[in-house]
C-alpha cells in the first residue's frame, strides 16, 4: 500500500525534545490548521529537517499522517525569522506569539488567516523593526476579532455616544463604555481618544495596514495594557511566555487576568 504524503507550509509554534534526537513539534498550516508533528532525528548532526524544527521557522514540509500524528518526511525552510530568533527580547515575544496562537485554536481546523497574521507579526519585529509595543497590541487584539472574540467598539454599550467620554474597555464584557456609564462588577480599563482609535483601526483595518498606526509612549502602554488583560480575561488563562517577555524588558507586574 503506498506511503500517503501530504505537502504543506507551517510555522512551528512549540518544539519539544524526545527521546534521543527527535522532536514534538505543534505546526500551523494554512489548509491542515494546528497539528502535531512528530520530527524523527530532527537533533541528529547535520539532519536535513533540523532548521524547519526550530521554534518560529516557516517552511515547506512533506508529512506523512499517521492515526493522530503527522510524521515530517521533508523539509524546505521558507523564513528562519533570523531577526527575531537572535534576538532574545524579540524571541520572548514571538514566544508569546505563538504561545497565545495555539490557545486560539481549534486542532486540525484550517486557519489561514491566522497564520498570515502570525507571518506577519514576526515580519513587523525582524525585518521591518516596528514597535515590539505596538505590533504586540496588534497581533493580541486582531488575533482575538479573527478567532471570535472581537470586543464592541463601535459606540458606548450604555449611552450609544460613538465617541464615548472617558472610554473605558470593559475586558469581561467585551465592551466600550462612558466612564460615566461603568456597571458594577466586571473589570473596565481606561483609552484615550487615540487608542480608542488605534484598537478601532486594529480591528477592522485591511490586513496589510495593521500597524500603520501610531501613538505616544503613553497611550501605547495604554494599550498593550488593554490588549493582554483582554486577551486573559477572554480566554480565562496566564501565559508564562509573556511573563518572561515582560520580566526581560525588566517590568516586575505579572501578566494581567480578570
Amino acid at each position: 500500500m503506498p506511503v500517503i504524503k501530504k505537502v504543506t507550509t507551517g510555522l512551528v509554534l512549540r518544539e519539544t525534545e524526545t527521546k534521543e534526537t527527535d522532536k514534538i513539534l505543534t505546526v500551523l498550516t494554512p489548509d491542515l490548521g494546528k497539528i502535531p508533528v512528530i520530527a524523527r532525528g530532527a537533533r541528529r548532526k547535520g539532519s536535513k529537517i533540523a532548521a524547519a524544527s526550530q521554534l518560529l521557522v516557516y517552511s515547506e514540509m512533506t508529512l506523512c499522517p499517521r492515526g493522530d500524528w503527522f510524521f515530517l518526511d521533508e523539509a524546505s525552510t521558507l523564513a528562519l525569522f533570523d531577526g527575531v530568533r537572535q534576538d532574545v527580547v524579540l524571541l520572548s515575544l514571538g514566544s508569546y506569539f505563538a504561545e497565545l496562537t495555539e490557545a486560539v485554536l481549534c486542532d486540525e481546523l484550517p486557519a489561514p488567516e491566522i497564520l498570515s497574521l502570525l507571518l506577519n507579526a514576526l515580519y513587523a519585529l525582524g525585518v521591518q523593526h516596528r514597535s515590539p509595543a505596538l505590533v504586540k497590541a496588534g497581533f493580541e487584539l486582531r488575533l482575538m476579532a479573527l478567532a471570535g472574540f472581537a470586543p464592541m467598539t463601535e459606540h458606548c454599550a450604555v449611552c450609544g455616544r460613538e465617541e464615548p467620554e472617558e472610554p473605558m474597555l470593559d475586558v469581561v464584557q467585551g465592551v466600550i463604555r462612558c466612564r460615566k456609564c461603568l456597571l458594577p462588577g466586571g473589570l473596565s480599563l481606561p483609552l484615550t481618544q487615540g487608542s480608542l482609535a488605534a484598537l478601532r483601526h486594529i480591528l477592522y483595518c485591511e490586513p496589510k495596514k495593521l500597524y500603520a498606526f501610531s501613538l505616544g509612549a503613553q497611550p501605547l502602554r495604554q494599550l498593550n495594557h488593554v490588549s493582554e488583560a483582554f486577551a486573559a480575561s477572554q480566554l480565562e488563562r496566564s501565559f508564562r511566555t509573556l511573563d518572561f517577555y515582560k520580566t526581560m524588558q525588566g517590568e516586575t507586574i505579572p501578566s494581567a487576568e480578570p
